[in-house]
């Protein structure tokens, strides 16, 4: 189903697409690629939504420091000094944190008008042109997203990309989520998370990571065992301070890589991802007027973003995100969710 998602200042028509499938609902619109509802009924068969966003595009466009469901491309997440090679050519992107590039600069793929492609009853592709220089990336880029509901309360988001020269392709969505429903914002700390990742990415003050692969043993960022979010956020630790809480990188060496629940409703959502990192960012610089009007403030939603680790590109020894020119850049994320 298409509805009209509200009038850009430029006069162009953005939609919603609604999905359903696998006994839950989802919306998406073509500004920005946004993931903007999902619906999932709790234990008791009570339907709600439980993904932060805005009432139309403008509100995406205008209100969205968050990134909240935005599909992040060329790179998500940082890459130091905005710069790095590709064929002894350095390339330079635009800084928008400092002097370093977040989620690939301040025009971003969450600010462009997607082409629909195809909608069916349980899926909508989305695509994107991205011209060659585009924030500073090389080449002329391709890009699709499919957000696909299947069997057993799956939400598939698939990404699809090709470049007609060597390019950095590394795409994510950067949903929060708060499984008790997004208006009850006091309750997304007590959402309980595992991660069976072993070892974590720690950053320095500017949010780059230092090299480390650290063990999560005897620390607040071992989520092997099930926790709630809120039990260690405040410890005092380096990489927490640094951060003002969760934000960091995670391995992901199993499926799933990440489970979130909320124990009042029962709900509970598993991450699968064929990459090889998962951001875990804590929602500790939140701060905007969502859907309904609802305030959705410091720490009210969690984001569980699948990725290469943050600023690869200086780490040759990391699994790496550059695609060679023709190559097909293929990625596949799964949120199942359960109740």
């Amino acid at each position: 189903m298409k509805a009209s998602f509200g009038i850009l200042p430029d006069g162009t028509q953005a939609n919603l697409y609604t999905i359903t499938g696998g006994g839950i609902t989802a919306t998406v619109t073509d500004f920005g690629a946004h993931l903007v509802s999902v619906l999932v009924p709790d234990r008791d068969g009570n339907v709600s939504d439980v993904v932060l966003g805005f009432d139309d595009a403008n509100g995406y466009r205008t209100g969205n420091g968050g990134y909240l469901g935005a599909t992040v491309g060329r790179n998500a997440n940082r890459i130091k000094g905005a710069s790095f090679m590709i064929d002894d050519v350095r390339i330079r992107l635009t800084p928008n944190e400092g002097e370093n590039s977040l989620h690939s600069g301040p025009n971003g793929f969450h600010l462009r008008m997607w082409e629909l492609v195809r909608q069916r009853e349980n899926l909508v592709t989305l695509h994107l042109l991205s011209p060659q220089g585009d924030q500073g990336f090389p080449g002329k880029a391709d890009i699709y997203v499919t957000y696909a509901l299947e069997k057993g309360g799956q939400l598939k988001i698939i990404y699809d990309g090709v470049c007609d020269r060597d390019t950095v392709l590394n795409l994510t969505n950067h949903s929060y989520f708060n499984l008790a429903g997004q208006e009850k914002t006091d309750a997304a700390m007590g959402q309980e998370l595992i991660i069976p990742g072993r070892f974590f990415n720690p950053d320095d003050a500017e949010n780059i990571p230092t090299g480390e692969l650290r063990s999560v043993e005897g620390t607040p960022m071992d989520f092997r065992i099930p926790k709630a979010i809120g039990r260690d956020i405040n410890t005092p630790y380096e990489p927490l301070e640094f951060q003002g809480g969760y934000d960091h990188n995670w391995e992901v060496f199993c499926t799933p890589c990440a489970i979130l629940r909320d124990p009042d409703s029962g709900r509970e959502m598993a991450v699968s991802t064929d990459c090889p990192g998962i951001q875990f960012y804590a929602g500790n610089f939140l701060n905007e007027t969502g859907k309904g009007g609802i305030p959705y403030g410091y720490r009210q939603g969690v984001a569980l973003e699948t990725q290469f680790y943050p600023d690869s590109v200086h780490h040759p020894e990391w699994p790496q995100p550059f695609v060679k020119a023709g190559q097909h850049y293929h990625s596949e994320t799964t949120y199942k969710f359960s109740w």
